[in-house]
């Protein structure tokens, strides 16, 4: 999933209503996107059948363009060197 050199880097988060972990995972993901200009979008798993059965028993997961970074926890370092090995713009 590519985006156009002038897009910012997506964080896609999956969760589910009432996922302690996923509250806990969106804290900590919020200064990790505002440093990438970009924000997390937040996919509700049980809105589609795939996504539930894929990730039921992972959330939170965390995509950063399309690509799983990490599962349960907020892996940072992870995250921010996602964010950085994108193209230049």
């Amino acid at each position: 999933m590519g985006h156009a050199a002038n897009e910012s880097p997506r964080i896609t988060m999956y969760s589910r209503p009432g996922c302690h972990l996923c509250e806990e995972a969106l804290v900590e993901l919020a200064p990790l996107a505002a440093a990438a200009k970009t924000t997390v979008r937040e996919v509700d798993i049980d809105g589609d059948d795939a996504l539930l059965l894929a990730h039921l028993e992972r959330i939170p997961v965390v995509l950063v363009d399309g690509n799983e970074v990490c599962t349960f926890f907020v892996d940072a370092p992870a995250v921010r060197a996602a964010l950085d090995h994108r193209p230049p713009r």
